[in-house]
């Protein structure tokens, strides 16, 4: 088993994690800290054998290798690897039953990459960010407020993800009424890249995608002619004018493409985000009185916020490829070999965040956490996405109040995948917050 030689000493009990622990195993997924130390103590670069994949989990390394795109592929380490074992199927599926195979644009490598995140940008300015802000809260309000006075309640499956989803469906300007299929096709895209999934469900969940696509599809084409104050609107009618006059847009399969990962990404970690939040909540009872102190202190939100993207980053790991041989930490790597950037464990460095377990909003490097990424592919809707946690935050903390978990902390369990790390259920009980 090839790993990233060191001279720290490792325990006996790290050295078992090391060995045969695997970003596979349900138990790390759910409870992966242990796991992530032992690996940043002893073997920093490891090859999980299971995965097949290469772990990278120090933040220096994560921050190196997304800061150089040619030697670590995204196109390739998010491609190649897609349905794993299952990729001609899957694309064969997709191109005969849902309007055709269409590759995920911005998993791309620059100059590609470059062009296509120029023409995205529109979607994503100020402006807009600005201008979704009072829309995305009534959607909050309007659902919390319809659940607050309960009592208990499942805080994934009746907030989180019908919270999201009601906001994407506002951003992107999709019909209202979407929740469950919007959840059924997020699981759908989310398992091409988590390693776990059967040919069994490989081919209902390319048949989700199919569904998707024909629906985005059809919502394009009606933007085409009669454009609104929208994402896909946004995004249809990209536009870029060169100066030498050119107009550069997106083709069709390019917008279909974009369009689906905004729908899917927008909603997913973002509902992984309110879950982490809401957790927080239920189980450590000084989060939930700095949140409440921090009501009207736009600082001190803020700050919270970013706090809580770092210590439960959504996304879990995200890929990339070598495209020659490269020593990342002392370990050689081969061309073509499949890396995983463990945001969770990067987030978790002690090197770099002291008693990183700890939730602390007085941080003074918080521009090092990794829960957006960085380098060129850094996360193009940060911003709005740091605008909705916050407003959503805020928002549950005037509503909520003894947030507890109506099951043992040992019962919750995660999604099956090494993309991301989504609770599956969160049943809680609260009381409503009079102010």
């Amino acid at each position: 088993m090839a790993s990233s030689s060191t001279e720290v000493l490792v325990s006996p009990e790290e050295r078992d994690l090391i060995e045969n622990g695997s970003l596979m195993d349900p138990d790390i997924q759910a409870h992966p800290h242990a796991f992530y130390a032992a690996l940043r103590k002893g073997a920093p670069v490891h090859f999980d054998e299971r995965l097949g994949s290469w772990l990278i989990t120090r933040n220096e390394d994560i921050w190196t290798v997304q800061s150089d795109p040619v030697t670590f592929s995204v196109e390739h380490g998010y491609h190649d690897f897609q349905a794993r074992g299952m990729q001609d199927e899957f694309r064969d599926i997709l191109r005969r039953e849902g309007g055709g195979y269409f590759p995920d644009a911005i998993m791309s490598d620059p100059p590609y990459h470059t062009r296509i995140r120029r023409l995205m940008e529109r979607a994503f300015t100020a402006h807009r960010v600005k201008e979704l802000e009072p829309r995305i809260r009534d959607k909050v309000v309007e659902l919390l407020d319809s659940v607050a006075g309960r009592g208990s309640c499942d805080a994934v499956r009746d907030i989180a993800i019908p919270l999201t989803i009601r906001v994407i469906v506002e951003q992107l300007g999709l019909d209202h009424g979407m929740e469950e299929k919007i959840s059924r096709w997020s699981v759908a895209v989310t398992a091409q890249i988590g390693a776990m999934q059967s040919r069994e469900a490989m081919i209902e969940n390319a048949r989700q995608i199919c569904e998707l696509q024909h629906y985005l599809i059809g919502k394009m084409k009606a933007r085409e002619s009669e454009p609104g104050e929208d994402m896909i609107s946004d995004i249809v009618h990209a536009e870029v004018t060169h100066d030498d006059g050119t107009v550069e847009r997106l083709t069709f399969g390019e917008a279909v493409s974009l369009v689906r990962a905004m729908l899917i990404a927008g909603n997913d970690t973002t509902a992984s985000a309110i879950s982490n939040l809401f957790y927080l909540l239920a189980t450590r009872p000084e989060v939930a009185e700095l949140l409440h102190r921090a009501l009207d202190d736009e600082r001190l939100l803020n700050r919270f916020v970013e706090e809580l993207l770092r210590m439960e980053p959504p996304t879990r790991a995200l890929a990339r490829a070598t495209t020659r041989e490269v020593t990342v930490n002392g370990v050689t790597l081969p061309a073509g070999a499949h890396m995983l950037l463990v945001y969770g464990s990067g987030n978790d460095d002690e090197t770099v965040f002291a008693s990183p377990r700890e939730f602390n909003v007085e941080r003074t490097n918080f521009p090092r956490h990794v829960t957006f990424g960085g380098g060129p592919h850094k996360c193009i809707g940060l911003a709005l996405a740091r605008m909705e946690i916050k407003v959503m935050a805020r928002e549950i903390a005037r509503r909520f109040a003894d947030v507890q978990l109506a099951v043992p902390s040992g019962d919750i369990t995660y999604m099956p995948t090494v993309a991301t790390r989504t609770i599956e259920a969160l049943p809680i009980t609260f009381s409503r917050r009079e102010e």
